[in-house]
């Protein structure tokens, strides 16, 4: 059975509505969001004045965490991307083998879905839009995204585990409403499904080995960051050397994700926002 199938509840149309006391929470985080709002910073995407909102980010001073409004906004970017990015390669004629359509349309299915339940949860607060370039361009870059399959599915693998350190990076900040929290790691776990399935369609394990890598170099700060996916240490324990008979140090790095933080999560976005 395809992994893929296994979420289509995600795409529900009737999650949005089922409870009002979603509704509610909804309307709590906004206040909260406006309460607890801080120093913003450009989110570095772009542009122009009529693209400010969607241009800046709000983040919090170092020694506090983002609001929820700053974190769904933040979530929020990351699926308008995702979902810009599969609609375009699904409308490429030629582009995605036959083979492989039905995947990518469900997870294409996915982020619609996750973008939507976040423009519902942000009401007014949320975003705008930005313009992509899926070629990097904007960052430096001139990638053959929507011509070669094989860049196509790098750059998927690449947005996908961001999504999938993004999310735990900012989980922290949701802790105080269970509801939201709950949603954001449900949203979460597909997003690593996701990667692991475009992983392996790739050639590559389910997991991230960071020493075996394959994407171009162009790629790496996805798998870097304050703490790196290479990262040995666990809880202040260094694992190093403590597993040599069962996968040694590259079972130690695939069996934990490492988060990144707002500002490493813009940073690689930025690259594809005009």
């Amino acid at each position: 059975m395809n992994i893929i199938k296994i979420m289509d509840h995600l795409s529900d149309s009737e999650l949005l509505n089922k409870k009002g006391s979603r509704r509610d929470s909804f309307d709590q985080l906004r206040t909260l969001g406006k309460n607890l709002a801080v120093a913003s910073i450009p989110f570095g995407l772009a542009a122009t004045s009529s693209k400010t909102r969607a241009a800046t980010m709000a983040m919090p001073a170092s020694f506090m965490m983002a609001s929820p409004t700053e974190i769904l906004n933040f979530a929020l970017a990351l699926e308008y991307l995702e979902r810009n990015f599969y609609q375009m390669g699904l409308d490429t004629s030629g582009l995605i083998p036959s083979e492989d359509q039905a995947v990518f349309a469900q997870i294409s299915k996915h982020e619609t879905s996750h973008v939507d339940f976040l423009l519902a949860a942000l009401g007014d607060d949320a975003i705008e839009e930005p313009t992509f370039d899926f070629t990097g361009a904007p960052g430096g870059l001139n990638l053959d995204t929507f011509s070669n399959y094989q860049t196509f599915m790098a750059l998927a693998q690449g947005f996908e585990d961001t999504g999938v350190r993004a999310y735990k990076g900012q989980a922290g900040g949701l802790i105080d409403d269970d509801a939201l929290l709950t949603y954001a790691l449900q949203i979460h776990s597909v997003e690593a499904q996701h990667a692991s399935q475009v992983r392996r369609m790739r050639g590559e394990k389910g997991w991230i080995t960071k020493s075996e890598n394959t994407l171009p170099s162009a790629f790496d700060a996805i798998y870097q960051g304050s703490t790196p996916e290479s990262n040995l240490t666990q809880g202040g324990v260094n694992l190093s050397g403590m597993f040599n008979s069962v996968g040694g140090d590259k079972a130690v790095t695939e069996s934990f994700d490492e988060p990144l933080t707002m500002d490493e999560v813009n940073a690689i976005a930025s690259i594809f926002i005009v």
